[in-house]
């Protein structure tokens, strides 16, 4: 089984991409102002939910997800929101895209694809139009990290910040955030859990092939593991929204 095929089942029961519940999405997104004729991009949208509860508040607004592997189930369930003449999925690599500036910029769990927060921030800049805003999830720690968790995590402590220290990065590059949500441990066991459990439910019942069942059963198992035996109550997640308040020098002094 590929990467895409175990992502695409491991988010069966919980679309969004995120330890997010989905009232909570909601409310971010509806911190959100874009006007009519507003494009928006989801830069790293897994499943999409995201970008379409945006579209779905904001009937006049059109988006585009970027990811280097789509699931099918974003573009079935746009089609079933009746969004599909909205939106345009492109199965790309979101750091050498490019389609001119947007009004909203999305960005949520995606640092992976751009090589770390710094790289993602300057990435979110440079596709956002002056004035627009950015919703933009990623990891913090709730505390110092145990050895446990950087182990299980595989990066440098220093690579993710505490919740302070991800605002303080937001106003470096000129972003000033509105609002704010850091996900409770309901949440994070909501996601992980729905996690493994969608993989293993089909594995036992579903999968076509003895390999298939295996491959999907140890994947559970080893995420599983890294979420209990060193993340849980430690690794932080936190969703901002924020404006683009950067005077034009200081954009581009950031690299935009």
């Amino acid at each position: 089984m590929d990467r895409s095929k175990i992502f695409d089942i491991a988010h069966l029961r919980h679309p969004i991409a995120a330890p997010v519940a989905p009232d909570r999405l909601r409310e971010l997104v509806g911190w959100l102002s874009p006007a009519d004729g507003a494009r928006v991009v989801d830069l790293g949208c897994g499943e999409g939910e995201w970008l379409q509860q945006v579209l779905l508040d904001h009937p006049a607004t059109t988006g585009v997800g970027i990811d280097h592997m789509l699931p099918a189930s974003a573009a079935r369930r746009t089609g079933e929101r009746g969004l599909a003449d909205r939106v345009r999925w492109i199965e790309t690599d979101a750091t050498t895209w490019n389609d001119g500036l947007f009004d909203v910029v999305l960005c949520v769990g995606a640092r992976h694809a751009f090589g770390g927060l710094e790289d993602m921030l300057v990435a979110v800049r440079r596709h956002l139009r002056p004035g627009g805003q950015a919703l933009i999830g990623e990891m913090i720690w709730e505390g110092t990290p145990s050895a446990a968790a950087l182990a299980a995590l595989g990066l440098p402590a220093d690579s993710v910040p505490d919740l302070a220290g991800l605002v303080h990065a937001f106003h470096r590059h000129g972003f000033e955030p509105s609002f704010g949500h850091v996900s409770t441990l309901t949440e994070w066991d909501d996601y992980e859990f729905s996690w493994t459990g969608s993989l293993i439910d089909w594995a036992v019942r579903s999968a076509p092939t003895a390999e298939d069942r295996d491959q999907a059963l140890a994947a559970a198992r080893e995420h599983r593991d890294t979420w209990l035996g060193g993340l849980r109550r430690e690794l932080g997640f936190a969703t901002f929204v924020s404006h683009d308040v950067a005077p034009g020098p200081v954009r581009g002094a950031i690299g935009c």
